[in-house]
């Protein structure tokens, strides 16, 4: 069953990062999803809800999820259930407080937090959901930061590799350029097909030049960017720490 988010009046303050999140409800209890999936329709924003039973639930065949909310299960399935879950998923079991399998479960799983069965149960759960889903968004970015960082990584190592041959790629490139125009000037020498293939060559070489020309331009204007940046920066305390 899937509850799609909806923004009807309300006062959670959920921030912006639960409207694209998703969230699976796993419980043998009909009423226990009813009401949960009932309140966090009301609030200011909402995740997506997909409820599915201990008995249909595959981890591995399960719709993509930033939490699993976990309530009440048939007698034994809870160990099962959660044995099924990567470790790193954050998981909310809601169920009574005196649950025996709890102690244990804690230590196996750090992730998951347990909220007691009591009157204010949905509501302490929907708090406790807004923070782990939050973390898990903050989690999210900070990974796909990590990500581009090392990709920029890359890329300025290509880029100091460029800058470090410009000088000797330049050098060849005229060398071609000046044997193949040479060879161009006495046309009378060469049969057709040789003539097309040094003109080729040389169309080529000519390309290349100019890749490298926009390169170093590229490269300069980078250059004076940074060092314009730096010393903005540089005068910025100057500014601040002058007396009025």
């Amino acid at each position: 069953m899937r509850s799609e988010p909806a923004e009807p009046d309300g006062n959670f303050r959920s921030g912006p990062s639960l409207r694209h999140a998703n969230v699976v409800i796993l419980t043998d209890e009909t009423e226990f999803a009813r009401s949960l999936t009932a309140c966090w329709q009301t609030e200011r924003q909402a995740p997506g809800v997909t409820v599915l039973n201990s008995d249909s639930w595959q981890d591995q065949d399960a719709p993509a999820h930033d939490l699993i909310v976990v309530g009440p299960v048939h007698d034994g399935k809870l160990t099962n259930v959660l044995r099924s879950l990567d470790p790193s998923t954050a998981v909310i079991l809601c169920a009574p407080a005196d649950t025996r399998e709890f102690g244990q479960l804690r230590a196996k799983y750090p992730r998951l937090v347990h909220i007691p069965l009591r009157e204010d149960w949905a509501q302490t759960l929907l708090l406790v959901a807004g923070e782990s889903l939050r973390r898990a968004e903050a989690v999210r970015i900070a990974r796909q930061a990590e990500r581009n960082a090392a990709k920029n990584e890359s890329d300025a190592v290509l880029g100091r590799y460029m800058l470090d041959m410009k000088h000797s790629v330049n050098n060849a490139l005229t060398s071609v350029l000046g044997n193949a125009e040479l060879l161009l000037l006495e046309p009378g020498q060469l049969s057709s097909q040789s003539l097309a293939q040094i003109k080729t060559i040389h169309s080529m070489a000519l390309r290349i030049n100019e890749i490298m020309q926009r390169f170093s331009s590229l490269a300069n204007e980078m250059r004076e960017a940074e060092n314009a940046s730096q010393g903005e920066t540089e005068e910025t305390p100057s500014a601040i720490s002058r007396p009025r």
